[in-house]
């Protein structure tokens, strides 16, 4: 090897060699560059995607009833998941459709396919009472109430408003009962060594507070509350459901049963599903979907939000009565 070939400045190996350095950096911070400018480009197009959806969901929040209902028909309105403001078990929303397919004068009848665990006793009454008024408004279009796998607690709370109920023997209908969980660190903190620094205007404010012993009085507060959404509950069962009911005191017990044993008990009254029914009871066999539907936007939004809540750890501030 010559000394000119190993000479690294000044000379044209050197130079070659200072000019391939510098073009392989110019071209790695090229390409770093449009890196940067696509993942930019991504995200403010995802942003906008968001945006878009968003907007969406705002001004329609949900995609209208089925509109190709083609002469008289038995309406069809399913009330699933957790009767909760926010969700397509809302009062808002079940109660929407209930007034579309009552006011549709080719509707034959009404039913409501059930499959709910329960949830807010004022989502719930609500939906409830609109009922009761829609059943008075349009004495000529019954309401009946198909179970799937389960109506209990607010679920049957809905059910007991409609003429009558059918089940499947394998169903799970009942819990008529109400109650307000969570959880209490008071022990925990003691053995940590926290210290929980609170203040508060109101000597309840406090009411419930997980780090907090339990004050009896408050205790007994609650309970008084607890019993009384829970005797405006059986209120509600005595009267849609009437003299159908069996003399057991169990059934406003919390307890649940079979779509068979409730039959029994007075809690439905036979076995059936959605086709059957719409065959064999109301005698129309073209069933018309009228349930809320939940649009793409609003659904990708409110996963969206929920994801965004986990991670910020938002929730709630206090524990809400609820059938469940």
């Amino acid at each position: 090897m010559t000394a000119e070939s190993t000479n690294t400045s000044g000379s044209p190996n050197g130079d070659r060699w200072e000019r391939k350095l510098l073009e392989q950096l110019a071209l790695e911070s090229l390409a770093e560059q449009r890196h940067r400018r696509r993942w930019g480009i991504f995200f403010r197009f995802a942003f906008l995607l968001l945006s878009i959806f968003a907007l969406a969901a705002a001004f329609k929040p949900f995609e209208s009833f089925n509109t190709n209902r083609g002469g008289r028909h038995t309406a069809l309105i399913d009330l699933r998941g957790t009767i909760e403001t926010e969700g397509l078990a809302s009062a808002d929303n079940i109660n929407a459709a209930l007034q579309a397919a009552f006011e549709d004068s080719n509707t034959v009848a009404v039913v409501l396919r059930v499959n709910s665990p329960g949830g807010s006793p004022v989502q719930a009454g609500a939906i409830y009472d609109e009922i009761r008024r829609l059943r008075a408004k349009y004495p000529d279009t019954p309401l009946y109430t198909v179970v799937e796998e389960i109506c209990a607690s607010g679920g049957y709370y809905v059910a007991a408003a409609t003429d009558r109920i059918f089940v499947d023997k394998a169903s799970i209908v009942g819990s008529i009962g109400v109650l307000m969980d969570g959880f209490g660190f008071v022990g925990t903190m003691d053995r940590v060594g926290v210290e929980r620094r609170l203040m508060t205007a109101g000597e309840n404010k406090a009411i419930l507070d997980p780090f907090l012993p339990v004050n009896e009085r408050q205790r007994s507060h609650v309970q008084k509350m607890l019993d009384e959404i829970h005797q405006q509950f059986i209120a509600a069962v005595r009267h849609g459901r009437g003299d159908r009911l069996k003399d057991q005191p169990e059934l406003f017990s919390g307890l649940f049963w079979t779509g068979q044993r409730s039959i029994e008990l007075g809690l439905a009254d036979e076995l059936g599903t959605v086709d059957s029914v719409a065959r064999d009871v109301i005698k129309e066999e073209n069933v018309v979907d009228f349930s809320p539907q939940e649009n793409v936007a609003e659904r990708l939004v409110k996963r969206f939000g929920a994801s965004a809540g986990r991670a910020l750890g938002f929730g709630a501030l206090l524990d809400r009565p609820h059938f469940r």
